[in-house]
């Protein structure tokens, strides 16, 4: 620490001492850590392709039909005596690292990081890595959840691989998204957005739609409202973003507009980083009707209007409906200038209204805990 005599001017160059000096604490904190992350991306590259190799010998060889059933359990106590530090070579993993291979065969020959992203999108410090396979850039348990989902599916595997680089997904989210289906979904929204956006947004926006969108984190009644869904994605926000897809923060809901002289409120309104525009979100509980694509277009304009700054695109509207027939929804939306979608929902966590009824109120179960204290 550095200490001066005096005040005034003095006291401010002190001050000032003091900051830089937590600043630059701060920038070593953040270039250690980068350095570390940095360390465990090659430590995890080299690992997968030594897995990667190991697997490619036992196809190539034909090991398990020459030494028969028992040839991986042989061939994990084997690697087990030569590098007894090692918990890599159990006789699942090493069935891993032979679906591994079996999986991506031309390794060698698939995208590499730089090919295949915009790395101001990527996490850091991934983006640095452009020389490197993308198979080799995530780590390996997610390779095995990929693996047990996709089977000989490669380019479905390869869909998830893009996803968890890209959205730096821990293992849990991404068995989520394996278990609801995401790469059946992904982009599968009716929209205009090819005739009403530039190509390249276009492109863009339609990859950030889905459906149907899987609403499974919540539990309603057979009778549920509009309003009892809208709570209860609101109060399961962090699941209902997460279910949006990336790059979506939440703005506000029932978003007041003044349109004219009468008072309007959106749904929900999101911004979306990737496209660098709001987006207008309409829930419904019922099946779409083609006046529902009239007063999302509208809420879109207004929202344009009222807004939307220089530097951002044009809005969006999103309209998630119960059901659609989605001839019907791509022809009401042909009808209109606006960039809208359509998608479906899916919710199957339903219970009986009659068994809500069955359940103790608070004031019920706060009078049992009383007359239980009241009677020891």
């Amino acid at each position: 620490m550095i200490f001066l005599r005096g005040s005034g001017d003095n006291m401010k160059t002190i001050v000032q001492i003091d900051d830089n000096y937590k600043n630059w604490l701060k920038e070593l904190s953040d270039r250690f850590r980068s350095s570390q992350i940095k360390a465990a991306i090659r430590v995890n590259n080299e690992m997968l392709r030594f897995y990667w190799s190991l697997g490619r010998d036992i196809s190539q060889m034909e090991l398990s039909a020459k030494y028969g059933s028992g040839f991986y359990k042989r061939l994990s106590s084997d690697l087990k005596d030569i590098f007894p530090d090692s918990s890599s070579f159990s006789e699942t993993n090493l069935r891993y690292m032979w679906r591994f291979y079996e999986l991506y065969p031309q390794a060698e020959n698939l995208p590499q990081l730089g090919a295949n992203f915009d790395d101001e999108k990527l996490p850091q410090p991934v983006a640095e890595f452009k020389e490197s396979n993308l198979i080799f850039m995530i780590p390996w348990g997610h390779h095995k959840l990929i693996i047990d989902k996709c089977r000989s599916d490669q380019q479905k595997a390869l869909f998830y691989v893009n996803k968890v680089i890209e959205n730096n997904w821990s293992r849990a989210v991404l068995l989520n998204f394996l278990d609801t289906d995401l790469y059946d979904r992904q982009g599968k929204a009716v929209t205009n957005f090819e005739y009403t956006l530039p190509a390249v947004q276009s492109d863009l926006a339609q990859a950030i739609t889905k459906d149907p969108y899987n609403f499974d984190f919540l539990t309603l009644t057979e009778k549920y409202n509009e309003k009892e869904l809208k709570d209860a994605l609101m109060d399961n926000i962090t699941s209902f973003l997460l279910e949006l897809g990336s790059g979506f923060s939440f703005v506000g809901r029932e978003y007041r507009l003044m349109i004219g002289e009468k008072e309007n409120f959106v749904d929900m309104l999101f911004f979306n980083i990737n496209l660098r525009c709001y987006v207008v979100l309409e829930v419904k509980v019922t099946e779409f009707e083609p006046s529902f694509a009239g007063q999302l277009g509208t809420y879109v304009v207004a929202v344009n209007h009222q807004l939307k700054e220089d530097w951002q695109n044009p809005a969006v509207g999103l309209l998630v409906c119960k059901s659609m027939d989605k001839i019907e929804a791509q022809y009401a939306l042909e009808s209109t200038s606006q960039p809208l979608g359509v998608s479906s929902y899916e919710l199957s966590k339903l219970i009986p209204d009659s068994f809500k009824g069955s359940l103790p109120t608070i004031e019920e179960l706060e009078a049992e805990l009383n007359e239980d204290r009241a009677n020891k």
